[in-house]
């Protein structure tokens, strides 16, 4: 059995920062790519920014120098810096982890439940 809880949504003006973070717990071997994507209403859900075990680093276009990745493997988390934050990053973000189990060494993608991050302008 494994987990994502996500934290650090909300409302924030426009220009604000915010910080979303996601732990993963449960069975967990190894964690390899770890992602944000986010879905605005009446949009189909993108890929904002992943790190992969090695911490290279992919970001979408939109938010490239403004959004920052980082992981704390110790704590088998993923992080989100939002700053220069813009009513267009207005969505519902979600974390996913592709995540190997101990014994069976089975992979598999999991997901966070998502958090709403909504900017004002």
């Amino acid at each position: 059995q494994v987990q994502l809880v996500e934290s650090g949504g909300g409302l924030v003006q426009a220009g604000g920062s915010l910080r979303l973070s996601c732990a993963a717990s449960g069975s967990i071997f190894s964690i390899a790519t770890m992602g944000w994507y986010r879905q605005a209403p009446g949009k189909q859900r993108e890929l904002v920014a992943a790190v992969t075990s090695g911490s290279n680093t992919d970001y979408a276009d939109s938010v490239k120098g403004r959004f920052t990745i980082s992981r704390d493997n110790a704590k088998n988390t993923v992080y989100l810096q939002m700053n220069s934050l813009e009513p267009e990053d207005t969505a519902v973000y979600s974390c996913k982890m592709r995540i190997t189990m101990p014994w069976t060494r089975w992979q598999s993608d999991y997901w966070g439940q998502g958090t709403q991050v909504t900017v004002s302008s």
